[in-house]
């Protein structure tokens, strides 16, 4: 019996031949991520472990992102918190202001994540690095602590399902729709503690931001991890984003899998999930009625990547934000907001009636830079849609790619590009 390309990775980082699914592990890590929301508990756990300092100063990563710049003072505090940690122990991955992003999106763009890496992150969206042909996967900041002390972390070995990705995608259809797709199909619990392994042909048609995208939401079908076999077009970013070496694992032609699921990328459409969970998906076509809504967002660790800004960009070029409605965008790290102003795209969106923030995860998980009052509605391209998430309970957000958030705004209910004759 063969083992996966996940099963594959964590063998090699507990120093093993074979692993099997169910089996207890203690693997190496390359990598242990924190945030500022997170980071302050790990490091107070720390304090309480016999170990003088981190176990190595350059594979902890401490980014500052979810309340940057700080909106109160308990963020200050936070902050501080990490800021001192950082200083204290010399950490070489340390982003504050200034040069800061979101986590999930700065640390691929920085060269720190790459393929055949075991990292985790004291969050949930830790799982996004799998584009990359890693694995990576979100842990309680108690596990964030020892890690930081000792580079080892324990792991139950997943299990397994795949995802066979065949055809090409529509003109409006991206990486969003896939994984909305998919969480759909299988339910907010249909991967549970399991690796969502993506193969096949064609995924050859799936930028490197579809794939960050989709494996950003594995954790939202409760997948442990989801990853990517590394082709041509994840070499290629690695070779321009980082000089570490990698190692590229790829499953036995005879592993075992739980399931197994065909996705034709030629079939999909525009794709929402409406409140309250991811899994509650309708097409574009599905939705009969007019849905109203307030406020759209487009960033966050899920889509505020440089084709995400573009896609948007091309709809609101020739359009306006539908008086009434807020459209806030947020390149998800200073490069992007930098190559967005290159481009002209920061132009655009603020000559259509949007406002662009500075990088951060603001609204996503009811942070600030657009928080929703009673009753208001959100289209999102953030990745959950759960109560309150954004704000006041009795508030609604649709989760959906660029171009829906997009048009969207330009119409003021849920809409597709198709519907601005685009």
């Amino acid at each position: 019996m063969g083992m996966t390309m996940t099963q594959k990775i964590l063998a090699a980082a507990a120093g093993l031949d074979k692993v099997e699914a169910g089996q207890l592990i203690e693997a190496e890590l390359d990598l242990v991520l924190g945030n500022d929301i997170t980071s302050p508990v790990a490091i107070h756990e720390m304090d309480k472990m016999t170990v003088d300092t981190v176990f190595n100063k350059d594979k902890v990563a401490l980014v500052m992102d979810h309340f940057i710049p700080n909106k109160d003072i308990k963020s200050a505090q936070h902050c501080k918190c990490v800021r001192e940690f950082a200083c204290k122990h010399d950490i070489t991955n340390y982003f504050d202001v200034g040069e800061m992003g979101i986590e999930h999106a700065l640390l691929p763009e920085k060269g720190l994540t790459v393929a055949g890496d075991v990292i985790i992150g004291a969050d949930s969206h830790t799982c996004t690095y799998g584009a990359l042909g890693a694995f990576s996967t979100g842990v309680g900041s108690t596990d964030m602590a020892a890690g930081m002390a000792t580079g080892k972390a324990w792991f139950k070995v997943p299990s397994a399902i795949k995802f066979n990705i065949v055809g090409k995608p529509a003109k409006w259809v991206s990486g969003k729709d896939v994984i909305l797709h998919i969480i759909g199909m299988i339910g907010v619990d249909g991967a549970l503690y399991k690796s969502m392994e993506f193969t096949g042909e064609g995924i050859k048609n799936l930028s490197m931001d579809d794939r960050f995208t989709i494996a950003n939401m594995a954790i939202e079908a409760g997948g442990k991890n989801g990853i990517f076999p590394v082709d041509d077009v994840a070499m290629a970013y690695m070779k321009e984003h980082s000089k570490r070496e990698w190692k590229v694992f790829e499953a036995d032609e005879d592993a075992v899998y739980d399931e197994e699921y065909t996705i034709d990328l030629s079939t999909l459409r525009p794709t929402i999930a409406f409140p309250h969970l991811p899994e509650n998906t309708k097409t574009i076509d599905e939705i009969t009625e007019d849905v109203k809504i307030d406020q759209v967002v487009i960033g966050s660790c899920t889509n505020g990547r440089i084709d995400d800004l573009r896609i948007a960009a091309e709809i609101l070029a020739d359009h306006k934000v539908k008086k009434g409605i807020r459209c806030i965008v947020i390149p998800a790290t200073q490069k992007i907001y930098l190559r967005a102003m290159e481009e002209g795209l920061l132009k655009i969106f603020i000559e259509a009636g949007a406002v662009v923030s500075t990088p951060t995860c603001g609204p996503c998980l009811g942070g600030y830079m657009g928080i929703l009052a009673e009753n208001e509605h959100c289209v999102s391209t953030t990745n959950r849609n759960f109560v309150g998430r954004m704000g006041h309970v009795d508030s609604e957000i649709y989760l959906a790619s660029p171009a829906v958030a997009a048009a969207s705004a330009v119409t003021g209910k849920i809409s597709s590009p198709e519907e601005l004759g685009l």
